[in-house]
């Protein structure tokens, strides 16, 4: 299922072009075999070699996006002041409905797993949310609170490493179902690859009205939206790259490939807007320290002119 945060494999090009080793098909002589050992796609030409290679750029380039900020708000502490719950909630959803994309079209094990730590690391961002909102708005430091975020984050942990083994335990039932509901299984799968790029969409608004309303980004990994930017840059360039290697119809590939590539590239537009945003105001606070660092420390003078008076 291919979003505007995660590339996938698509039907309509693995079908024109690609030949899998399975029982009654031919084998893939000329295919690069740690891209069919991988992906078990069958790639002989340069075109369709540089789609898959830009397209796992992509998807690393996601992998690593939320750490920075995972870093950034253990370090700073103060992660609720900066991050916008919006953001957080709209990019779990998208994740979220994504991972329901990619089960439902029976997507390759390599792409559920990815998604599914995508889902991870989004748990933990809003953990550290709520966990520092309550602790920086308690009066008292609390243990309890402290030990219920770890077993939290060892629950989620446990459970989204046993996830995907299950999820692709289970996944060959949807093989085995009758075309009519395997139709609409796919279809629903591919309304909810839909609704992930709305959602990604939406997430960029309610942090960019909260930099604008604190007039700062401190607290904010710009590494967060730079790996995103990048991701979405080369998964769009991924789908591009392809198109002289289509046997079939390029105009089909594009249409149902366009949800993705529009919500992609609206992110990346919405990134460049969060980008600003950290130039702007980084300019601005340092502007303001180096006049708070030249302004003449007259108090302190003044405060002993008066003592020896008084003596």
């Amino acid at each position: 299922m291919a979003t505007a945060r995660f590339p996938g494999k698509s039907v309509d090009v693995a079908a024109a072009n690609w030949t899998a080793p399975a029982p009654g098909r031919p084998l893939c002589v000329n295919g690069t075999p740690w891209i069919l050992y991988l992906l078990e796609e069958c790639v002989d030409n340069v075109w369709e070699y540089c789609s898959v290679v830009i397209g796992l750029i992509s998807m690393f380039c996601f992998l690593l996006s939320t750490l920075p900020q995972v870093y950034e708000a253990y370090r700073n502490g103060k992660v609720e002041e900066a991050m916008s719950f919006g953001f957080l909630f709209f990019l779990f959803s998208g994740d979220l409905t994504s991972f329901a994309g990619c089960y439902l079209t029976s997507q390759l094990p390599i792409q559920i797993v990815t998604v599914v730590f995508y889902i991870f690391t989004d748990l933990i961002l809003i953990s550290q949310f709520l966990y520092y909102k309550i602790k920086n708005s308690s009066s008292r430091k609390s243990p309890v609170l402290k030990w219920l975020c770890f077993v939290w984050c060892g629950a989620a942990t446990l459970v989204l490493l046993a996830l995907p083994k299950l999820i692709i335990d289970n996944s060959t039932s949807l093989d085995t179902q009758s075309p009519a509901i395997s139709k609409s299984v796919e279809i629903t799968g591919y309304i909810c690859g839909y609704l992930a790029s709305i959602f990604y969409l939406c997430s960029r608004f309610p942090q960019l009205y909260k930099n604008f309303q604190r007039q700062s980004t401190e607290g904010t990994s710009y590494l967060l939206f730079a790996l995103a930017m990048m991701g979405n840059g080369t998964y769009g360039l991924s789908v591009v790259v392809v198109l002289p290697a289509l046997r079939g119809s390029k105009q089909t590939f594009i249409i149902k490939h366009l949800a993705w590539l529009i919500g992609s590239l609206g992110v990346l537009i919405l990134d460049f807007f969060v980008t600003a945003q950290f130039i702007m105001y980084r300019k601005k606070n340092s502007v303001k320290s180096r006049a708070l660092l030249s302004v003449p420390e007259v108090e302190p003078l003044l405060c002993e002119e008066e003592e020896l008076s008084v003596l």
